[in-house]
């Protein structure tokens, strides 16, 4: 959804803001980990910007004011919201059982993938496409989001958008130790997180993700695995339970996710990876939504299959509400 801005003699317009969105939105999406609060979290930039524009008097460019904005808006959304986690992040691993399953987690703050295409112009170079990959890969969310809030922005403005460190200052209004003591805290404890490849897809990486769509809908299991890395992790928001081992995720699909089979996929990206919707049988006819498939590969494999629930998640990446045949 987009802000409503009027027309106005002075010199910025509309256009000019609204040019800003996607990094806007890359911004907000990576501070708060919620495709959802990061859209909200733009609308109310554009429109504090717009409200603003007779006081805006070029010291800095239109960016670094928007993103001023932009940052002190997430910053007080996070003062009064928990931190988001991953299945992963909460606990150990379960049987493929059913008993483990648990219950619905829907109030829980998760880790929510976001689509590439309301982050990406479609100018970006190579350079810019691996920068992006890593830094908006669901792991590497998940991590910014156990930093503290001002950690988390000057990371994000230093290392992700080159920002220099005077500048996060003033921005923050801060000063250049204070910030360069959160960002040295903060690169730390992101140290011990696990990498994956940040380069860009390659021709390889989109035959192995057709292979997968093939595989799921014609629910074959083995030729599933076969596409996995033995120590692969599947995660199933808003359920806490996590799977490790293509072995126990083929017991899973073979039992309590066996009503998969017969679904219909969707090709869509999530987070600079090939992703899936997921459209179950539904008894009525058709096909319903069920779950978005992330697929993070490594090694050319998949090294960890993200299957969000839940068909909010669905109207956030434009899919169909229904599939008739």
């Amino acid at each position: 959804m987009q802000v409503q801005l009027s027309e106005s003699p002075y010199p910025l317009s509309a256009e000019e803001l609204e040019a800003h969105r996607p990094g806007l939105t890359a911004l907000c999406y990576r501070m708060l980990g919620s495709v959802f609060d990061a859209e909200d979290a733009v609308q109310e930039t554009l429109a504090r910007a717009w409200r603003a524009r007779a006081g805006f008097e070029g010291r800095s460019s239109v960016r670094s004011w928007l993103y001023r904005i932009a940052t002190n808006i997430c910053l007080d959304l996070l003062r009064s919201q928990p931190r988001r986690a991953r299945p992963v992040d909460l606990g150990p691993s379960s049987p493929p059982e059913i008993s483990y399953l648990g219950e619905m987690m829907t109030d829980f703050p998760w880790v929510q993938p976001v689509p590439d295409s309301l982050l990406l112009t479609g100018q970006e170079d190579p350079a810019e496409m691996v920068v992006y990959r890593e830094t908006v890969r669901l792991a590497f969310i998940a991590a910014v989001q156990q930093l503290a809030p001002l950690q988390r922005a000057v990371l994000i403005l230093r290392d992700v958008l080159g920002w220099r460190s005077r500048e996060i200052a003033t921005l923050l209004d801060s000063s250049v130790p204070a910030v360069n003591s959160a960002l040295q805290r903060a690169r730390a404890k992101l140290a011990a997180q696990p990498a994956l490849e940040g380069r860009p897809v390659s021709a390889a990486d989109r035959q192995l993700a057709e292979s997968y769509l093939r595989a799921f809908e014609a629910y074959d299991i083995d030729a599933l695995v076969q596409l996995m890395h033995d120590d692969a992790i599947q995660m199933m928001p808003p359920f806490a339970l996590w799977l490790r081992g293509s072995a126990d995720i083929a017991r899973w699909m073979l039992g309590p996710g066996a009503e998969c089979r017969g679904s219909r996929m969707l090709p869509t990206s999530a987070n600079g990876c090939p992703a899936f919707g997921q459209y179950r049988v539904d008894p009525e006819g058709g096909h319903r939504p069920w779950g978005l498939h992330v697929l993070e590969l490594s090694g050319g494999k998949v090294a960890v299959l993200h299957v969000f629930l839940g068909e909010a998640i669905f109207r956030a990446f434009g899919l169909p509400a229904h599939l008739d045949s």
